[in-house]
């Protein structure tokens, strides 16, 4: 009994078979055959290992939604050295609820030299030409973010030479704590001072001869520091062309959740735009020197979530590449059979009519004489 239920089970199977078996005398094989599987054998190989190489990618996905975290306070990292002396400038923060924030507050003023060091001058170098393609390509951004924390860090290194010349700038680099509103951060002449109306800054004693705002921008950011990150205004610099210039920069801060295989912070992109002008009350350009940056904080906020293609996504893919390029190239190949059997056979039967035969009566006939082997008279 176990014998007959296993034989009928195999007839079973058997009838089941989708994949039946053509014997090898029924198959005919042929030099363009082999051609055409070998083309689609290496096409196979290069599909297989390109599709590989795309699972093993990842991209970024955007998703928004409104920040309603209105009560934490927003970190502001700072890395500027201004063409003046130290005690010359002041640096500090005023929101639009006229909340004062003081440089003291977690910022250094460290008296450095404005010239850069030919190390630095290529940082620099670099650091520019990255923004100038960020702002061409702006599929780059995600590269950036894929790369935070391997990337080394983009801040300028320490000076190697030990100039005897006395410090000619002042770099205020350090953090600052805000409220999550809009603000303005500045830098100008004289110290700040509280006023029950806002602020002043103590200017009177420097002479107008001695304003630089000659300026250059090593790191600016918001919210958690990320090394390799590389910010809009990193690595901007600008020269003042008149003792009295204002430099504006109009910031819009958008809150950003970075999940990536690497890390997972929340940070903050924010995009700029520029402007400087000549302070000439004369002419009625009014205003203060200095240099300004005035920031505003989106309501949205940008999830960006680094992902990866499924497995069995990929086995769908890759299964759908061999079945393709074989039945493609099968049906190409049978094509290409069937157009070469006709022109062929056009090309026998046009010898075959070329033949003539004479008649009895001066005709001639197109058609061949049958020939039989064997013939009797």
């Amino acid at each position: 009994m176990r014998r007959l239920n296993r034989k009928k089970t195999l007839n079973l199977m058997k009838e089941l078979d989708a994949f039946p078996k053509v014997p090898e005398s029924y198959v005919e094989t042929s030099a363009s055959g082999g051609t055409v599987s070998l083309i689609a054998f290496t096409t196979i190989a290069f599909l297989t290992i390109m599709e590989f190489m795309v699972y093993r990618d990842t991209w970024m996905k955007y998703e928004y939604e409104v920040d309603k975290d209105f009560t934490s306070k927003l970190r502001i990292n700072i890395d500027i050295t201004v063409a003046m002396r130290c005690q010359y400038v002041g640096a500090d923060v005023l929101d639009l609820a006229e909340t004062m924030v003081a440089s003291a507050d977690g910022l250094i003023y460290e008296p450095v030299m404005f010239e850069l060091t030919p190390q630095q001058k290529e940082l620099q170098r670099m650091l520019q030409l990255i923004q100038s393609k960020l702002q061409e390509e702006h599929s780059l951004q995600d590269v950036i973010f894929k790369s935070a924390f391997k990337s080394a860090s983009t801040a300028l290194p320490p000076r190697e030479d030990n100039s005897l010349q006395s410090p000619d700038a002042c770099r205020i680099h350090g953090h600052l704590y805000v409220n999550k509103v809009a603000g303005n951060f500045h830098i100008t002449v004289g110290k700040a001072i509280p006023h029950p109306r806002g602020h002043a800054h103590l200017a009177a004693l420097v002479s107008h001869e001695s304003y630089n705002f000659s300026h250059r921008i090593d790191h600016l950011s918001f919210g958690e520091l990320i090394p390799g990150i590389i910010n809009p205004l990193d690595g901007t610099e600008k020269i003042a062309s008149d003792h009295n210039q204002m430099f504006q920069y109009f910031i819009t801060v958008v809150p950003t959740k970075l999940h990536t295989y690497k890390i997972s912070a929340e940070t903050h992109q924010f995009s700029v735009t520029e402007r400087e002008r000549v302070i000439n009350h004369a002419a009625g350009s009014h205003g203060v020197s200095g240099i300004f940056m005035k920031y505003d904080i989106s309501s949205l906020m940008v999830t960006v979530t680094e992902e990866h293609m499924p497995f069995w996504q990929f086995l769908v893919r890759l299964c759908g590449i061999i079945g393709g390029i074989f039945s493609t190239t099968g049906i190409l190949h049978g094509v290409g059979r069937f157009v070469a059997e006709i022109i062929f056979c056009r090309f026998r039967l046009g010898s075959y009519r070329s033949a003539s035969v004479p008649l009895p009566d001066g005709h001639t006939s197109n058609h061949l004489p049958l020939i039989r082997e064997n013939s009797t008279h």
